[in-house]
């Protein structure tokens, strides 16, 4: 199998291109370790939001809307107040319809190029950012961190690893991350919105208020919702605005799955999207439904999770002592079942 790894140039800026079998993918340490692209030659699957006909600029000001990108801290802070165990900490609203901070600022921040290899069977690439007092949000959130990334392309699609570590000596870190995945829909040249259908085994679903935080209540699942349970939600063409669950268990060729399936209905191929047990919770969003794409969003924790009177078992809430790390992993390919 041929595989390659190199460091390229994209938009005049240093992107890893990755290539391996019937898969590329195109990583954009400037865009906060973003996979802007992502293909597959055997089934035509092209995974996330892409334009090449866009500047930089207009990327840059929508980055959650493009490609893969990687947020800490995940979705919204009422108030912008974050509470830990050990200190609480105020960020600045950027949401001021709502009144909340959203989406944290890992995204926002150009990264390092750690290492780009490639093996007999895989292409391999590292790239870090280390918060600390360089960084101008630093004197609102003064607790050292490492993010690490890891994307393995190989004949099965691309293995995503994120890792986080207290740099800190005497802080507790809140560890919350989420993907605000854009993915295409159609994803098939030649296909329509309206031949995407997406399966997601979902659990119970979450009531938000106006500022679109929880309000801890939970809502029976409507037609609308069961459509995700049985794999035959349209997920374009319609407003999806903030549908929140907690993730569960489905069933996918008999074995136990926890992710989303988007399948083509026109060429019958599949999108995978496979999520670890750290991921507790799903929000999906498609920006009104008539952009060509939709946000199927993993969080390990719950919207507003530091503030909620809710232990973290049910919130998702936790803490990294100083020194102490902590990985989730995903898993993205494409297939073409028999």
């Amino acid at each position: 199998m041929s595989t390659s790894a190199e460091i390229t140039k994209w938009k005049g800026k240093d992107v890893i291109s990755l290539s391996a079998g019937t898969y590329t993918a195109t990583i954009a340490p400037f865009l906060g370790s973003n996979i802007v692209r992502m293909q597959d030659s055997a089934t035509g699957a092209d995974f996330f939001r892409n334009d090449d006909s866009r500047t930089i600029e207009e990327i840059e000001e929508g980055r959650v809307t493009w490609g893969f990108p990687t947020l800490y801290l995940p979705n919204r802070l009422a108030g912008g107040v974050l509470k830990c165990s050990d200190y609480t900490y105020t960020f600045p609203i950027n949401e001021p319809d709502f009144g909340n901070e959203i989406h944290g600022f890992l995204h926002l921040r150009e990264h390092e190029i750690v290492s780009v290899d490639a093996t007999a069977t895989s292409a391999i690439a590292k790239t870090s950012y280390t918060y600390d007092e360089k960084d101008p949000m630093f004197e609102t959130f003064p607790v050292s961190f490492r993010a690490d990334f890891t994307f393995t392309l190989d004949a099965s699609g691309m293995r995503y690893e994120f890792s986080m570590t207290n740099l800190s000596t005497d802080r507790q870190l809140p560890f919350g991350m989420c993907n605000h995945t854009a993915m295409k829909a159609p994803f098939i040249e030649g296909s329509d919105g309206m031949d995407a259908r997406l399966y997601m085994p979902i659990g119970e679903k979450w009531e938000l208020g106006r500022n679109l935080c929880p309000t801890l209540d939970m809502m029976p699942h409507g037609n609308h919702d069961r459509q995700y349970m049985t794999g035959s939600l349209i997920p374009v063409k319609q407003i999806i605005d903030n549908d929140v669950f907690n993730t569960a268990i489905g069933d996918l060729d008999g074995r136990e799955f926890r992710g989303a399936v988007i399948t083509d209905l026109k060429t019958k191929a599949e999108i995978v999207y496979e999520i670890s047990d750290d991921f507790l919770f799903w929000v999906v969003w498609n920006e009104g439904g008539d952009h060509g794409y939709f946000c199927p969003e993993p969080m390990t924790w719950m919207i507003n999770a530091p503030n909620l009177p809710l232990p973290g078992d049910e919130s998702g809430y936790r803490e990294l002592a100083p020194g102490e790390s902590k990985s989730v992993t995903e898993r993205i390919y494409a297939r073409q079942p028999k």
